[in-house]
């Protein structure tokens, strides 16, 4: 691989030892990936933040970079810590694993790296432009960077994205050339697709349908006029989830799309398609439900505004979960939507959500209008779920464990 003068002086150590460090983690995927060169990256985004995943392993890669001197180079925010950093207590996090979280993010903050803990980082200001290289790592957040802002990632792991942060660099394969970005086959949409369930339920059975067709293939979707920000999240979250995928193209939609003929190869999914998917995650029962949370991915402040609409003048009886980052909760408060959700008994956890939180254990069935959120609830934590459309969700809070799919208490 093709280094710069200055990419030599950072792997002889000329920047210090974490640099190095970084910088041999980038020339060995390089080589692994057959990269001619290494690319400036604009932003980066790190996973492997909650403790829970990371461990004592994890957790000392991270101090001992940090304390060899690295310092982030670009602007790097993180993905959802395994706690709200602030409001911990009441979601009943235990002290010990705060410790551990807190030192985590401590060793992040002495490199630089902005502790906005998102999985939307595109919500809270780490906003990439058409065309440019960055660095990310979360699943839903490099297929929403690719495809809707139509900027080049590769899915990172957390050591090379902290690598990237650490020198600014990231190694010039996979999506970030153009021709790994052509789309691979057509898919035709004929169902009718409304709100964020329904936009999980399509990630899921085209990320199924995907994977038996063959693998990773770059989707061109035809059959969608329109879709909100919202609904975009949901399915890209989705689609990463089942299928593994990291670009999608979809006509008169996303940048790219119009750069591109649609593939002969086709697949064609409709309405049978979409409903089989949404039973495939229904677990539980109503009353089952214990544990109810939205934001997989980090809920936008319209969302939360449209839960403080339902819950107004309300009380739930659930442990009812509402997550988002940080910013998006600050702006919340001056509107008042905290107010009013906190004072139904729903809880806010920022900076944290379901799918890294300590949870094993503490639940038997969760419900949720996010597809993603399901897959890791059943694999991860071991929860039956209940899947409904979002306000259903917060209907389903507040009235007494049971709601008739289409919204009637």
């Amino acid at each position: 691989m093709d280094l710069t003068p200055e990419q030599h002086r950072m792997l002889d150590g000329d920047y210090g030892k974490a640099t190095r460090k970084a910088m041999q983690i980038l020339v060995t995927l390089g080589d692994i990936y057959s990269a001619q060169r290494l690319v400036p990256v604009s932003s980066v985004q790190v996973a492997g933040v909650s403790y829970d995943n990371l461990g004592e392993a994890g957790l000392h890669f991270l101090s001992e970079m940090a304390d060899s001197g690295g310092q982030a180079r670009v602007f790097t925010t993180l993905n959802p810590a395994g706690m709200d950093i602030e409001n911990w207590q009441v979601l009943g996090i235990d002290p010990g694993f705060v410790k551990n979280q807190q030192r985590v993010l401590d060793a992040f903050a002495k490199m630089g790296i902005v502790t906005t803990c998102s999985c939307t980082p595109y919500l809270v200001g780490n906003v990439p432009h058409y065309g440019e290289n960055i660095a990310w790592a979360e699943s839903s957040a490099v297929c929403y960077a690719n495809s809707v802002f139509g900027a080049r990632t590769n899915r990172e792991g957390g050591p090379s994205a902290l690598a990237s942060a650490l020198t600014g660099y990231t190694a010039e394969y996979g999506l970030h050339l153009p021709e790994a970005r052509r789309p691979e086959i057509t898919v035709e949409v004929h169902a009718e697709l409304v709100d964020t369930m329904d936009y999980g339920a399509f990630g899921k059975t085209l990320g199924e349908q995907l994977v038996n067709a063959g693998g990773k293939l770059t989707p061109y979707i035809q059959g969608i006029s329109q879709v909100p920000l919202e609904q975009l999240k949901s399915f890209s979250a989705s689609l990463a989830t089942y299928g593994g995928i990291a670009l999608f193209h979809m006509e008169g939609i996303t940048p790219e799309a119009s750069s591109y003929s649609p593939p002969a190869k086709k697949i064609s999914i409709g309405n049978r398609e979409i409903n089989v998917a949404k039973q495939s995650m229904q677990g539980g029962d109503d009353d089952e439900v214990d544990f109810i949370s939205l934001g997989c991915p980090h809920l936008s402040l319209p969302e939360i505004a449209r839960i403080a609409e339902l819950l107004r003048g309300q009380r739930v009886d659930k442990e009812f979960w509402i997550t988002t980052a940080r910013p998006i909760k600050q702006i919340a408060d001056r509107m008042g939507y905290t107010a009013v959700i906190e004072a139904s008994g729903a809880k806010f956890a920022a900076d944290t959500c379901c799918v890294v939180a300590p949870l094993k254990g503490r639940f038997k069935v969760m419900a949720t209008d996010s597809a993603k959120a399901c897959y890791y609830a059943q694999t991860k934590n071991r929860f039956r779920t209940v899947f409904r459309p979002f306000d259903e969700i917060v209907q389903l809070a507040i009235a007494g464990g049971h709601v008739e799919q289409g919204g009637k208490a």
